[in-house]
This record gives C-alpha cells, structure tokens and sequence, in this order.
C-alpha cells in the first residue's frame, strides 16, 4: 500500500516520504479500514510515541496520522461490534501505525460507525477535534449551562469546536487568536474576540473556564483569568502557572465510541460545523502537509476519491 513514513524526528513534517508500505495484519479484536480520509496534526512529529513503541523500542519507519474515515475491510480474531463494509471514524492507538495511508490496523472499540450521510472527509476531520473538546470540557472542565469560557486558537481545528459546544451548552464564550482570525471565531459562535497581537488578554476578566492549545506565556498568563472554583485546561503539557484558586488540568485525549456518536450527530443535525482548512489526496500529501502559507483548519488528507 501507500503511505506517508517518517524517518527523523528532528526534520519534521519537511521528512515525511511517499512509498510503499506492508499492507497491514489485524490483531486480536483489531479491524483493518480502508482508509478514505485522514487527519494529522503536526505536533504529533514531536510525540515520543511516533518514534517508538510502548516498550520504548524504535519503530520507524512509522505512518504518522490518528484521524481516520473509512470502510472496514478486514477483522481480527475475536473482534465484535463492527462489520465488513461498515463504514466507520475515529482515532488510532498512538503508538502505532497511523491513518496517512490507504489501510490501517486499528481497535473496533476506537471506531464509531459513520452514517451514510456524512462525507469521510468530514469524518476524518472530527475525531481529535471534537474529542479534545468534549473531553476538556464536559470530563475534565465540568462546564455548567452559564459559566464563561475562554477559548485560545479558537479559529483553529480544536478552539472551533470548543466554541460551538460550549456555546450550544448555554456557555458565554470569548476567543481568542490573531486579528486575521476575528471574524472566523465570531462565526463559529464566540459572543467576544481578543487579538492576542494587541490586545490585553488581562483584560478579560474572571472566567469559569480557559481552555488552552497554545501553552507559553499565553498559558502561564491565562491562569491569572480563572476566577475562585474554575478550571484551566490545557491540551499542551502542564501549565507553567496555576490559578490561585482553582484547578489546572492537561490531558490527552482518548477514544471514545459514544462521544464521536455524539459529536457527528450534532454535524449531521447542524449543530457541530467541522473546521477543513485543506484537501489534499495522498499523492499529493508531503506539500499539504508543508504549506507555504498558514491554514486555518485541518489539513484532509484523501486516500480514495
């Protein structure tokens, strides 16, 4: 099959190589997908888990990538709960072998199936979005129907749907970003905007809940936002700083079935807009995945038209 591998670590997205790969073999209650579309954030190149197993042995060359839409076209001993042609979303275990490829080998309990009606496109750009916001603010923000939420990057892929649900939610919701980036977070549902490039994020104000994907000094400046009780949430790594009095919390996100059932039934019913910067197919793959300009939004990478 094709696939997109990398081989160094330290060369980033500019090493990633178009070749040929082993098709691969399900495990015990594994499916293989026929991939359609995949998703791949580039912070993942930085992960220890791309570059070795969960025994701490190297795996390269490894197929980055962990959002995937597809068709199932094999199963694993003892796997239950998918079918044969089903078609299906979700998010690939870390340490293995990704999405940026025609097939994969993945977990049925990783997988939710896809209705009919949502394109694979669509699909593979909600797994790591969409999880990471419903986790940090449902699981680990406990977000209440009133509370305030200050969401950083809320243009990008994440910040986007942190929006949405937590506006759908009954939250009060300011976004932050770049200037260029305004009018995209209003439209996805922020009441207020803050451009981090002028203007003063201090000036916000005790907020229930800051969820952060940016770290640095806008992490460390942001548990000065949380008011007594809140939260700040960080999908970054621990914050440099705490709130005085509240919690700081960073988590990976994990799959989960009913959540992703969750989310693509609020796409299909038009409360969930998904957040695609770009559409490439695998052929064309390393460029899209090295823009030469910013994108906005998840970079889709097609393995089947």
């Amino acid at each position: 099959m094709k696939a997109i591998v990398v081989t160094d670590q330290a060369a980033g997205t500019a090493g990633m190589t178009l070749m040929e790969r082993p098709d691969p073999e399900p495990a015990l209650n594994d499916v293989v997908v026929q991939v359609h579309a995949s998703g791949f954030v580039p912070t993942e190149l930085a992960w220890p888990s791309t570059w070795t197993d969960r025994l701490g042995r190297d795996r390269t060359p490894s197929i980055p990538g962990h959002e995937l839409a597809g068709v199932v076209s094999a199963l694993g001993y003892g796997t239950t709960g998918l079918s044969l042609g089903q078609r299906v979303f979700g998010l690939t275990d870390w340490t293995r072998d990704g999405t940026l490829a025609e097939y994969v080998a993945v977990e049925a309990r990783n997988l939710a199936p896809l209705p009919g009606d949502v394109d694979f496109a669509v699909g593979a750009s909600l797994p790591i979005s969409g999880l990471t916001a419903w986790q940090g603010l449902f699981e680990h923000g406990r977000l209440r129907t009133g509370q305030s939420v200050l969401v950083h990057g809320a243009a990008g892929a994440v910040g986007s749907m942190v929006t949405q649900l937590a506006r759908e939610f009954g939250a009060y919701v300011i976004g932050t970003g770049r200037a260029a980036d305004r009018q995209t977070a209003l439209d996805f549902g922020a009441h207020e905007f803050v451009d981090l490039g002028s203007e003063a994020l201090e000036d916000v104000g005790g907020m229930d809940l800051v969820f952060d994907v940016l770290g640095g000094d806008i992490g460390k400046r942001s548990a000065g936002l949380i008011r007594a009780g809140g939260t700040l949430v960080s999908v970054v790594g621990p914050s440099e700083a705490r709130p005085a009095d509240g919690l700081a919390i960073d988590f990976v996100v994990m799959p989960d079935r009913a959540q992703l059932d969750e989310i693509v039934q609020r796409v299909r019913g038009g409360r969930l807009r998904t957040n695609i910067g770009n559409v490439a197919d695998l052929d064309d793959a390393v460029a899209a995945l090295n823009p030469t300009k910013r994108i906005t939004g998840k970079t889709i990478i097609r393995a089947r038209s």
